[in-house]
């Protein structure tokens, strides 16, 4: 399966980057790095640094601690947040457990589901899931996510058909849904909008 470290090869770096991307709205200050990653604290510090001189990070001094966190207006911002999406959390299980769920064709995360943002409407969908899905098994590891989340996962799974019949009528349902940010986690973007 891919991984971050296909591409970086500091094991921190990549501990760091997805801890930030993962929650992409939270503080940290080193201490609590270093707890969460379970690495060595200079290396966490060292890495930081790297990150923040990249400008991927910030921090900011508040008492005695310094606080770090994601950078949203860096310019790879979003493509960071794609990957570690699917390498991580829900996006890594759904990818590794693909052939268990069914034939997929496209799992698609919501960008305020990928950022962890809150959504607006109870209505807006967080997962678009299309294919020959096996429905007792997509609904045993979204409920592990929610339950690891603490919050309701609302989620769309629709059939190939279903979903080429539903495009091609323009329905407002699904169209409310491609019009919005996303972040593909298997399948092909140009194929999901085409």
């Amino acid at each position: 399966m891919a991984s971050l470290s296909d591409l970086i090869t500091s094991k921190v770096r990549i501990k760091i980057l997805e801890l930030f991307l993962s929650n992409p709205n939270e503080m940290y200050h080193v201490r609590g790095i270093v707890r969460e990653i379970k690495e060595e604290i200079n290396a966490v510090r060292r890495e930081l640094a790297k990150l923040e001189e990249a400008g991927i990070v910030k921090k900011e001094a508040r008492g005695n601690r310094i606080y770090y966190w994601a950078r949203d207006e860096y310019p790879m911002f979003g493509d960071l947040i794609s990957l570690v999406s699917k390498t991580t959390g829900l996006g890594s299980i759904l990818v590794t457990n693909r052939s268990k769920i069914g034939k997929v064709s496209f799992v698609m995360f919501s960008g305020k589901f990928a950022r962890r943002k809150p959504r607006k409407k109870e209505d807006e969908v967080d997962i678009l899931i299309v294919g020959d899905i096996v429905l007792p098994e997509l609904a045993a590891l979204i409920r592990a996510e929610e339950s690891k989340r603490g919050k309701e996962i609302n989620y769309t799974v629709m059939s190939r058909d279903e979903f080429d019949f539903r495009k091609k009528r323009r329905d407002p349902f699904l169209l409310g849904i491609l019009a919005a940010s996303r972040t593909m986690v298997i399948g092909d973007e140009e194929d999901l909008v085409a």
